[in-house]
């Protein structure tokens, strides 16, 4: 499926405001899913393919005995600093509604640590999700390495670039069927971050921590190298916005909706004398409409949206 939501923008009026609208006739071709007429395991791999990649949490637990339990979650994130609060979820098995050790442990004893997946442990955390019977111990089986915690008994994960000990505030039970989710609300009392991760100015470097995350099926990403990439926030300027961009630039058939969305970020567009000189400077006099754009597109990969916008405004040299 390919759509251009970039193409022929106008202003529509609902009411008493203004809408920015696309206006020519665009025919999706969606499947559209009703929940409640597939099978959850279906419905469950299509949710799990679509919402990724989603980070993992290697849960430590222990059980009433004092016995460790490991085991990873992807329905993970955490949801607030102050107070700082980090939520997984162990789902009710699809096939026979049963729940997990991790959910059972937590429920008696409130205490987990969450460690986060780097891509040299992957495939032991893989490991570790293997239905083991009751006792059987997953630091052994997966190979990982037990370090007593701090604040909470359960073990932290040497192997795991950061540890986060946490009590457990809250479970909520979303349902009572196979596929239900169970949401263990955490709240994070103690961070431990192996130093060889930081950069220079003390901050997680996203090259070191080589986080991996899951996607649907099988399926890894790993959050490292040419997989990443920087987009600036439009938090200290305000931008202009799409909808000031020119019409024939916001209906041009080589910029994406990621380009005009880079050009939209901009607090003011360069003038018409610094367009010139650019122009004189580069020799672009003689280009035409689409390779002015192509030339443009080029710039915005390597993040010079300022000399993008020069170049796109050198059609209108001829005008002014």
């Amino acid at each position: 499926m390919k759509i251009f939501l970039h193409k022929s923008f106008y202003n529509c009026k609902i009411g008493s405001k203004f809408y920015f609208c696309v206006l020519k006739h665009i025919k999706l071709i969606m499947l559209k899913i009703n929940p409640r007429e597939v099978s959850i395991a279906e419905l469950h791999g299509h949710l799990l393919g679509a919402v990724g990649p989603r980070p993992i949490a290697l849960a430590s637990t222990i059980d009433e005995d004092d016995q460790p339990n490991l085991s990873p979650y992807s329905f993970f994130n955490v949801f607030s600093a102050n107070p700082p609060i980090a939520i997984f979820s162990p789902a009710r098995r699809v096939r026979n509604n049963t729940t997990k050790h991790t959910l059972e442990n937590v429920l008696k004893n409130k205490e987990v640590v969450i460690n986060v997946v780097s891509h040299g442990m992957v495939q032991q955390t893989s490991l570790s999700s293997t239905e083991y019977a009751i006792g059987i111990n997953e630091f052994t089986k997966a190979g990982f390495t037990p370090i007593a915690s701090e604040t909470v008994k359960p073990f932290r994960v040497q192997e795991s670039p950061v540890q986060l000990e946490c009590v457990v505030n809250e479970v909520i039970s979303l349902g009572d069927e196979g596929g239900a989710g169970n949401l263990v609300i955490c709240e994070i009392k103690l961070v431990h971050i192996n130093e060889e991760i930081l950069n220079d100015a003390g901050k997680i470097d996203p090259n070191k921590i080589d986080l991996v995350g899951r996607m649907g099926g099988n399926w890894y990403c790993r959050a490292s190298q040419d997989a990443i990439f920087e987009v600036e926030k439009p938090l200290t300027t305000l931008g202009i916005g799409v909808d000031q961009i020119p019409i024939d630039i916001r209906n041009s058939d080589v910029l994406s909706g990621n380009d005009l969305g880079m050009l939209g970020n901009v607090e003011t567009i360069p003038n018409m004398e610094e367009v010139e000189q650019f122009c004189t400077a580069n020799k672009l006099n003689d280009e035409n409409t689409t390779t002015l754009h192509q030339k443009a597109k080029e710039l915005l990969k390597k993040g010079r949206t300022i000399d993008a916008w020069k170049t796109l405004l050198i059609d209108k040299l001829n005008t002014v």
